[in-house]
């Protein structure tokens, strides 16, 4: 899902679009999903509370829209997911880089994660926003949502498989029946937000959030929502959980263009302390200034999806050469400035899980000729439907030129991340879309990465019309034997077998891996991190002095 996603996404009721993308979306992006819109004349509430160094306002800049889904259960938005891990809470969250789950809602972590029922006791005085308590009815409540059959949520494809039901025991206690043993499941429990029945459980509570109401139980609570402008934030008062808020009120500025949101961090006059997805060729710019600029390295990538039902591209031998046929060493030098990496399977090299696939797209015109040829397409012509994401833009001449270069007529159409997503969840045709995605958004295990991406039911394989495919039910087949698998070394090396069905088929597939960039003023903030994954986390974060 950067951003990408779906941020970012959908289904019946998918608000998505998330994607990430990151967009949001796509990734991606997360993506989740998933938008996009100019503001290179500055957010039109930018002031509303103050902002910029030297005030009391923490002010942040987001390269990726706030205008998706701010549903916790569906959401792969890039601003939407950063912006609820600081309102939301889950049963247990996770430390943003490494992933070690720590008790948030729950009191503590299980003892024994490969038990069939985890038992969790609510933090006293828990309440939301709003003044109400926490019960154990909400915690019932948002998982009933995500494992609701009848309800298609993204959220549901992290759960589902392992995850049986959730019953409330007493006032303060709650058990999670799990359906095998899977430890892996405990990291997920912070991508299923507990949310409050008496908001969200009334009619049209759903469409409220994923309009971007927010009503949580965290440390921070959310003041104002203007889409496609910005958000803002104030401490809460009543949090007496584990990372309490260290600014009084945040400002999260959403500025998808590379020169306002570099110029609203940079120079005497900055309006803000930090920003994320910074262009590469702005690197030494801003570290000349006094910023710290640092990277992350992940999953975050370029990715091709093909509609498998709009003839040629339900061939894959015409898939495979359009992939073959794109100069990847030439997209990372001349538009990512080095900072990534041509994949070479699914995940990213470092993945604990990854090993190079048995079919790598290394640049190959000649045999992306010879495929094309095989499969009898003769002057085809490619309509490429990208997102606008910034670093991914700068990508698409290359996929042009590639393309152009083997006689595939290739016209390149960018649009908002939102526009992109929305058309696929309105089952309209296309041909080819180029979108960012981070399914680190939600994790870095594999399991929770490709069910992300693929499934029977996933909103992946809807939009690629490819799911009722034989070689399709095969690797579902595959994914959830290893699911299953207890043997740590086994179901590593299961799952490596069927990233390699997937490398082959290449329905959705990434084309580079490349390093997301944050930039900050050390002089006001400490404790910050960069992420590989598109947004930010400020819950360690404080002001520094």
């Amino acid at each position: 899902m950067e951003g990408t996603v779906r941020d970012v996404t959908a289904g019946p009721g998918l608000h998505r679009r998330s994607f990430l993308k990151h967009s949001g979306a796509l990734g991606a992006a997360a993506a989740i999903s998933t938008t996009l819109s100019a503001c290179s004349s500055g957010p039109e509430s930018t002031n509303e509370t103050g902002g910029g160094r030297g005030t009391g306002t923490l002010t942040a800049v987001i390269g990726y829209g706030n205008d998706q889904s701010w549903d916790p259960t569906q959401t792969a938005s890039a601003f939407c997911m950063a912006a609820n891990h600081h309102i939301y809470e889950g049963l247990l969250d996770t430390d943003p880089l490494t992933r070690k789950p720590y008790a948030a809602l729950a009191t503590e972590v299980p003892a024994d994660l490969q038990a069939t029922t985890w038992r969790f006791t609510l933090r006293e005085g828990a309440t939301w926003h709003d003044g109400r308590p926490v019960t154990t009815e909400d915690v019932v409540f948002t998982f009933d949502r995500i494992l609701d059959p009848k309800v298609t949520s993204l959220a549901k494809g992290f759960f589902a498989s392992w995850l049986k039901e959730v019953r409330k025991v007493d006032a303060r206690t709650v058990e999670l029946v799990l359906k095998f043993p899977f430890p892996d499941g405990a990291p997920r429990l912070t991508l299923a937000k507990i949310m409050p029945k008496h908001v969200f459980g009334k009619p049209g509570g759903w469409d409220e959030a994923t309009r971007g109401k927010a009503i949580g139980s965290g440390p921070y609570r959310q003041t104002a929502h203007h889409p496609k402008s910005n958000t803002t934030f104030a401490a809460f008062a009543a949090y007496n959980g584990p990372r309490k808020a260290a600014f009084k009120k945040m400002n999260w500025l959403s500025i998808v263009d590379a020169a306002p949101r570099v110029a609203k961090i940079s120079g005497s006059s900055a309006g803000a302390q930090i920003a994320d997805n910074i262009p590469y060729a702005n690197i030494e710019q801003l570290q000349s200034e006094g910023l710290r600029v640092e990277g992350g390295a992940g999953m975050n990538h370029l990715f091709l999806l093909f509609n498998t039902a709009h003839e040629p591209f339900g061939d894959i031998r015409v898939r495979q050469a359009l992939h073959y046929a794109v100069d990847r060493d030439k997209m990372i030098e001349a538009a990512l400035r080095g900072h990534g990496k041509a994949a070479t399977s699914f995940l990213d090299e470092g993945n604990p899980a990854h090993r190079e696939a048995k079919t790598v797209y290394a640049y190959n015109p000649k045999k992306a000729e010879q495929l094309l040829a095989a499969a009898g397409v003769k002057n085809l012509k490619v309509k490429l439907t990208a997102v606008n994401v910034s670093w991914l833009v700068d990508c698409l001449p290359t996929i042009k030129a590639s393309w152009d270069a083997v006689g595939v007529e290739t016209t390149l159409e960018p649009q908002e991340t939102a526009a992109v997503f929305g058309k696929l969840d309105q089952n309209k045709d296309f041909q080819v879309v180029a979108a960012a995605s981070n399914p680190n958004q939600f994790g870095i295990d594999a399991d929770l990465i490709m069910r992300y991406n693929y499934g029977p039911e996933n909103l992946w394989m809807r939009y690629a019309r490819w799911a009722d495919k034989a070689e399709a039910k095969r690797l579902f087949s595959m994914m959830d034997k290893a699911t299953r698998e207890p043997d740590p070394a086994k179901k590593k090396e299961m799952t490596q077998d069927y990233l390699d069905v997937v490398a082959e088929n290449a329905v959705i597939y990434p084309v580079v891996h490349n390093e997301l960039m944050t930039a900050w003023d050390a002089e006001q903030l400490s404790g910050v991190r960069a992420q590989p994954y598109p947004g930010i986390n400020l819950l360690q974060a404080k002001p520094s002095g």
